[in-house]
């Protein structure tokens, strides 16, 4: 039951009031003044609902409301008077009580209040993401609750000190502090090539590293780690790298800070953007990089873009322009089986052309509108398992049109260029006719895996999409001027990321885009601060936490362990390609894509042409798993935006959890696996060959 704070300066009133409360089954402390209460408050943090008299002798209710709300904004006020006006009903209100009662108030409306009041509390605390811990034993509190799991947090720590102070394995050592290889001539382009027999050929910055130099010599002077040495005199006399045992030590930190931050957005344990700021915090006090290069490994071009992708689609939202897209888009989704076969399949695809990033942003808004239509005509107040159904749908399938085309994604790209090292590489055409088919096969997959776990748990069983859609669109009348800048503004985007992406990354263009629609007052600075920045701080996290695995070797660790733990069997031909995809799939979940494949692709591609494997078989197997990040949000941007919109637009609730991307990204990254294999490697290519 709840427990209420009462406060009222008439004796008899208050006592007979906490008695009969107390006899309803609430725990209740009742005092006289609002300054005691004001105290009790402070040191009392389970208290749910306060009742609240307005006329006191030592300070004003509205006063006191006031200054609890401002130290407890979740906490819920009933102000309960005999000296109501209009006035001070209106001063209540607009100072955030629950709701104003006169007395005598009966004792039954009281108690119905009280449940409102604590639901509301509730309400609040989930949207403005405040813990909610139960109380009672040790247990309860080391569980903790959603933002706050004291119990994981130590966890986490402690795995963290355990593997920073364990000594450093040897294939670490080994691979800190090995020799770049010459070049060698390839046997058949004549062209000098990397060693393919090179072990530190997967190291991030292995193309700019001289010969002979080693990773822990390159990552000194490139993340200025670099000490000056003194003579006996005092002077100056050389520079003193990192020895390969301080290189290590940084490394094994990285790894570290990539399992405590791992399991703390998997788990909850902390907000996500602290989370993301706490990467930082280690990176900054274990030395990883220089302050400058810790802060710059935060603002990434993939930030910038998250930033302006999330304005973008606030004004796309604000205009309306959403529901004409969503007309054109959804057209054909007349029942859920249409949404899920029909729709689904032409997202995945198209996202194998376009910014499968900018499309979720576009299209989530319209899933939202059409959820809260769907729950209101079916006469229920929500519908959990209807949104991550949409959601989650929507995003894994945008995830999954990665492989299609070399203009998915710079992972696509980055590909292309460590196969024409070795005089691989693929022409466009030839990608897509390898590619494509993939893409509409894993989302009939998805939209199938779907259909059969959420069919019977929906509620809103209706769902003319479409229609839905449409109805939506027709409040808004004919596009006015603001919808028509807007659209234009989208479509020069959408221009500048095809054909200027390569010079301008994706962050440019979108942040210009976002300058336009201020001077057009299309939004405002205002509008632009509501955003997620939660999504951004986590992002920003995810691109500095890459960065200084990239950077200290540790990344390199992680794939020749996973690949030297395999099979010789393994190793060559289709099992190659299976291990390529395995070892991106499971990286790419805690890694961008692009890091993923800058990892992974040069190691498993030259041990494609030693073992004769064609090199595009493991390649295509590399780039396309790093696209199965569906697990957690920092693996890829769809996921964060998806994340990031997925709110009740009444109640403002968190309809999808961290969790349902856990579990169900969990499972359609088994399924991938499977349509990738089962389809592709021992099907279709075996088809067309190589």
């Amino acid at each position: 039951m709840s427990k209420v704070l009462l406060i009222d300066d008439e004796d008899n009133f208050r006592n007979s009031l906490a008695e009969r409360l107390r006899l309803r089954g609430y725990q209740n402390i009742a005092l006289n003044n609002g300054l005691e209460a004001l105290k009790t408050v402070r040191r009392e943090t389970d208290i749910d609902v306060v009742i609240l008299d307005r006329q006191m002798p030592d300070i004003s209710g509205e006063q006191v409301l006031k200054e609890l709300k401002q130290f407890r904004p979740d906490l819920q006020v009933i102000m309960l008077t005999g000296h109501g006006s209009i006035a001070s009903a209106i001063e209540t209100g607009r100072l955030d009580a629950f709701t104003y009662l006169e007395k005598p108030c009966e004792l039954d409306q009281l108690v119905d209040t009280i449940n409102d009041a604590r639901q509301h509390r509730l309400a609040i605390m989930q949207q403005r993401e405040i813990p909610r811990v139960e109380k009672g034993s040790l247990w309860k509190w080391l569980i903790g609750a959603h933002n706050h799991r004291p119990g994981v947090i130590g966890l986490g720590l402690l795995i963290f000190l355990i593997l920073y102070l364990a000594p450093a394995p040897a294939r670490m050592m080994n691979l800190l502090s090995v020799a770049k290889k010459p070049q060698i001539i390839h046997a058949i382009t004549g062209k000098a090539i990397d060693d393919p027999s090179d072990p530190i050929l997967g190291y991030a910055g292995y193309q700019r590293m001289q010969e002979g130099e080693s990773i822990t010599q390159y990552y000194s002077h490139t993340s200025r780690l670099e000490s000056m040495v003194m003579d006996e005199f005092g002077k100056r006399v050389r520079l003193r790298g990192l020895t390969p045992r301080e290189a290590a030590f940084r490394a094994k930190a990285m790894l570290g800070i990539l399992l405590v931050s791992t399991l703390f957005w998997a788990t909850g344990a902390l907000p996500l953007g602290m989370t993301a700021i706490m990467v930082g915090v280690f990176m900054y006090f274990l030395g990883v990089m220089k302050p400058d290069e810790v802060a710059g490994a935060y603002a990434k071009d993939a930030v910038v873009f998250i930033f302006g992708v999330l304005v973008v689609a606030m004004a796309v939202i604000k205009t309306g322009l959403n529901r004409r897209i969503g007309i054109l888009l959804l057209g054909p989704a007349t029942s859920l089986p249409r949404l899920l076969f029909i729709f689904l399949p032409l997202v995945g695809i198209t996202c194998a052309f376009v910014s499968e990033h900018a499309l979720v942003a576009f299209i989530m808004p319209i899933m939202i509108v059409v959820y809260a239509a769907a729950t209101r005509e079916a006469g229920v107040r929500e519908d959990r398992s209807l949104a991550v159904m949409l959601v989650l749908a929507l995003c894994f399938c945008a995830n999954c049109g990665g492989p299609g085309s070399p203009a998915a994604g710079g992972r696509n790209a980055i590909m292309m260029g460590i196969l024409a090292d070795y005089g691989a590489a693929p022409s466009f055409g030839q990608w897509v006719k390898y590619a494509l088919p993939f893409v509409p096969v894993m989302c009939l997959v998805i939209a199938l895996y779907f259909y059969v776990i959420f069919r019977s748990r929906v509620r809103a069983k209706k769902l003319n999409v479409s229609a839905i859609v449409r109805r939506a669109s027709d409040k808004f009348g004919p596009m006015d001027r603001q919808e028509y800048l807007t659209a234009a503004l989208l479509i020069m985007l959408i221009l500048l990321w095809i054909l200027g992406s390569d010079k301008f990354g994706e962050g440019g263009p979108v942040i210009l885009v976002v300058v336009l629609l201020g001077l057009f007052r299309i939004i405002t600075w205002s509008e632009v601060s509501k955003i997620q920045w939660e999504v951004v701080a986590l992002y920003a996290g995810a691109c500095a936490l890459a960065k200084g695995l990239a950077v200290t070797g540790a990344s390199l660790y992680l794939a020749d362990v996973f690949i030297n733990l395999l099979p010789d069997s393994m190793r060559h031909g289709t099992g190659l390609a299976i291990t390529s995809s395995l070892l991106s799939g499971i990286m790419t979940q805690f890694m961008s894509d692009g890091a993923t494949v800058s990892t992974i692709g040069p190691i498993t591609v030259p041990m494609a042409t030693l073992t004769g494997t064609h090199p595009w078989m493991v390649g295509f197997a590399s780039a396309f798993a790093s696209s199965f990040a569906h697990m957690l949000l920092i693996g890829t941007p769809n996921n964060a935006i998806a994340y990031a919109m997925a709110k009740d637009p009444i109640t403002g609730k968190q309809l999808v959890t961290l969790s349902d991307f856990l579990k169900h990204g969990f499972v359609v990254l088994l399924l991938s696996w499977g349509v990738l294999w089962g389809w592709l490697f021992f099907g279709y290519w075996r088809w067309i060959g190589f």
